[in-house]
């Protein structure tokens, strides 16, 4: 057997979100038209990939972009609450332009702290629980490949965490597009190194490459 794995990080894809809201853990929000696209190009992309292993948020936008992956290698799904998304203060508030929550005073006292974050779960916390998903998934696909369906802020602060970064930054410049691959090598148990593609990035709408959150398919006037 191979003493080489690879654990991919995926993000779901584009999600129906008409009201233009940071979703983060509420129930409801699916997969747009587009994001199923997604997803399934996704899986056509990869497909003579060797994954062995599929790990699974339990929200549904992110269960929905695995299931061409499980049909594609015939791997059920193993939903994982570690690589949910992050608890966030301003869950279910809406981002756009001139309603923002961001403008409201009364929001103000929770970003007095961007390394903890002061607005949701920390960042330690968040980059402990993905590695610790990332390693079971590793073990599972040993000498092959794996899948994590997660989401923007699990997967680039598991990033930062890998490269030895500040988890200070800016959420437009977050290399973490819908449906893209942060992949993680490993040789035996040493992580050797990182890539990243978009297999879907074609599909993306040009304004959803900078938006801070890409939060789905929102009308113009609600996308930050």
């Amino acid at each position: 057997m191979s003493d080489k794995t690879t654990v991919h990080l995926m993000r779901h894809g584009e999600v129906h979100n008409p009201e233009g809201v940071l979703y983060g853990r509420m129930p409801g929000y699916h997969l747009s038209e587009l994001g199923r696209q997604m997803a399934s190009t996704v899986a056509e992309a990869i497909a003579d990939r060797d994954v062995t292993h599929l790990r699974v948020s339990p929200l549904e936008r992110a269960q929905e972009t695995a299931a061409p992956l499980a049909q594609t290698f015939g791997l059920d799904i193993t939903t994982d609450d570690r690589v949910i998304e992050s608890e966030n203060y301003f869950e279910g508030k809406r981002f756009g332009v001139g309603d923002g929550a961001l403008r409201q005073p009364s929001a103000w006292i929770h970003l007095w702290n961007p390394f903890k974050p002061s607005w949701g779960e920390p960042y330690k916390e968040l980059a402990a629980r993905m590695m610790a998903a990332v390693y079971d998934a590793r073990d599972a696909a040993r000498g092959h490949e794996a899948v994590i369906v997660s989401h923007q802020l699990p997967i680039w602060t598991t990033r930062l965490f890998v490269e030895k970064r500040s988890y200070l930054h800016d959420p437009r410049k977050r290399q973490c597009t819908l449906c893209s691959l942060t992949s993680l090598h490993f040789e035996g148990d040493k992580l050797t190194s990182l890539s990243y593609s978009e297999p879907a990035g074609h599909l993306i709408p040009a304004r959803d490459k900078a938006a801070p959150f890409s939060a789905g398919n929102a009308p113009e006037e609600h996308r930050p």
